[in-house]
Formats: structure tokens, sequence, C-alpha cells
């Protein structure tokens, strides 16, 4: 059976100095390459074998070709696009509406199916589904339909401590969302270490 529900890894093509560029500032562009890598598979591994929902790998550049190695066969490849990271995440998302999907980052070490099928239930009642980082952003999202036509990542500042408080703001008012696990994203050596 195939599932209705969706589930799009947002990505960077995996080559060494155009992903993790933050990290490896710290770390050096080896050690944030190799990161990486080895966190996309680990979380496309763990998602992709779920039968309650299909994955998407959602890359920028649209160049990416998608047979690399270390990907498994068969995943849904989909280009991301032009624009900035909201305008990215809005056509993903709207290429698979009005079918429940939620979007996740690729720099997620602790992203498990039971956190995503958590969140799955808190769409099914709300309007909007977050799971926040502790810095201030979300590793994941998910939107109504009526919600994501409203483009409501257009006035989001990112990578700022303020990114989930303006999505949430930029909703329709009386939209209701729901927050779920928060998780660490790994941007910096300090996240990398901890």
């Amino acid at each position: 059976m195939i599932s209705n529900r969706n589930v799009i890894i947002f990505a960077r093509e995996p080559r060494i100095g155009t992903a993790k560029t933050r990290l490896a500032n710290d770390v050096g562009l080896s050690e944030a390459w190799k990161f990486y890598r080895r966190n996309l598979r680990v979380i496309i591994l763990r998602l992709i074998n779920d039968k309650r929902w299909s994955v998407y790998l959602a890359v920028t550049p649209d160049s990416f070709h998608g047979k690399e190695p270390f990907l498994p066969e068969g995943l849904n490849i989909m280009h991301q696009g032009r624009g900035n990271i909201g305008t990215r995440m809005q056509r993903c998302l709207s290429a698979i509406s009005p079918n429940p999907t939620l979007l996740v980052g690729s720099d997620i070490p602790d992203i498990t199916p039971k956190l995503i099928w958590k969140a799955f239930g808190y769409l099914k009642g709300h309007d909007a589904v977050f799971g926040p980082t502790f810095d201030g952003g979300y590793w994941l999202v998910g939107l109504k339909p009526r919600i994501l036509i409203t483009k409501p990542f257009e006035s989001v500042d990112w990578s700022s401590p303020d990114t989930l408080n303006e999505t949430i703001d930029a909703l329709p008012r009386g939209s209701n969302y729901a927050t779920t696990d928060m998780l660490r994203d790994i941007d910096s050596g300090t996240s990398y270490k901890s």
C-alpha cells in the first residue's frame, strides 16, 4: 500500500565546500563534509523504509542528479529551484500538497520515525506543526494546504534566533499550531561537539 503522507528531506548537494559552510569554519571542510554525508544517509535510511509515508529528497542546486553511491536506490529526488530558503521550502511543500506532508532538515542527527509519526499526529488536529531547534529555528514543519497558500515563509529572517517565532507570527490570524520535540541542528562546532 502506498501512503498518502510524505516526508521531504530538505538538503544541499553533498559536495565538499557547498554544504555546512558555517560548520566548516569551525571544524574544517573535510570534517563538515563527512558529517553531512553521513548524517544525510542515516536520516534517509531511518525514514525511507517506513511504509506510513513516502520520502522525497529535495536538493539544491537543481543540477544534482541523485546518482550518489551513498544514496539508497529508489529514492524520490526533487529539486528546490531558485530563491531563498523560504521560497524553496514553499515550492517543495506545494509540489506535494494537499497530502499531509512534513519537511525536515538534513542536519538533525536525532530524527526518528517515532518523532515523524508524532508530528503527523499533531498535523491532524492543527493547521501547522513545528519541530523547534535550540537556536530559535525549526527542524520540521508541516502546514495544512489552506495555510501553505498564504506563503508564511515569505517574510522570515532565516538563520536567526527568531526564525520559528517569525514563521508562527506569519500564520493567518486564528491558525492553531503545535510544536513537537526540540532537537539540535548541527550548524557550528559547538553544536557538532555536543
